[in-house]
């Protein structure tokens, strides 16, 4: 976890996975670095929004593998699932549901889904694609631990790549675009933060 920045009532904070997104941010908002993987995203997120005071917003900016063909360039979510939970089998066992898919907009916005694996086969592509057009490693979590301390969450996703046969290389090749375009759609969309 690396907070740059103070976090204050009158701005939103700006969530990423690592470094390599947020390289061109060019902003005087708080940005937090995660680290990959939900859980990571879960406690860093929840510990800085414990500390204070909260943010007017939380801003999850990162990179997405696509599980269909069709969406490229940068997203805004619509509704976040987590990929990687057994619900089905959960509510058997408790009656409880866990991990209920969350909107987040309300506008028809690409489902993003979340779990802990990084998508780079074929058949689990496949899988998921069946749920949600989207993948990452961290939305869900955080917009749980938004949702948890009463923060609003937007999820910004720019696609980096096609989850499936190398999509690991492919990221890496990627990583910097991806990072100049979300720092566009951060410039474009949070000016006066500048």
């Amino acid at each position: 976890m690396q907070l740059t920045g103070e976090i204050t009532s009158d701005r939103p904070l700006l969530v990423l996975a690592v470094k390599e997104e947020a390289q061109y941010l060019d902003t005087s908002l708080p940005v937090l670095l995660t680290g990959m993987g939900k859980v990571n995203a879960a406690t860093a997120l929840a510990t800085a929004l414990a500390i204070g005071p909260l943010p007017s917003g939380v801003i999850n900016l990162g990179t997405a593998g696509a599980l269909r063909p069709g969406p490229t360039g940068t997203q805004l979510i619509g509704t976040v699932i987590q990929h990687d939970l057994d619900s089905a089998t959960l509510h058997s066992l408790t009656g409880e549901i866990y991990g209920e898919p969350m909107r987040l907009v309300d506008h028809d916005g690409p489902t993003l889904a979340t779990g802990d694996s990084f998508i780079a086969d074929e058949a689990t592509r496949a899988r998921l694609a069946e749920h949600a057009s989207l993948v990452d490693m961290e939305g869900y979590a955080l917009a749980t631990a938004a949702r948890r301390a009463g923060v609003p969450l937007r999820i910004v996703k720019h696609v980096s790549d096609t989850a499936g046969d190398g999509a690991a290389r492919t990221w890496q090749e990627s990583v910097a675009g991806c990072a100049r375009a979300l720092a566009h759609w951060a410039a474009c969309h949070l000016p006066s933060y500048a």
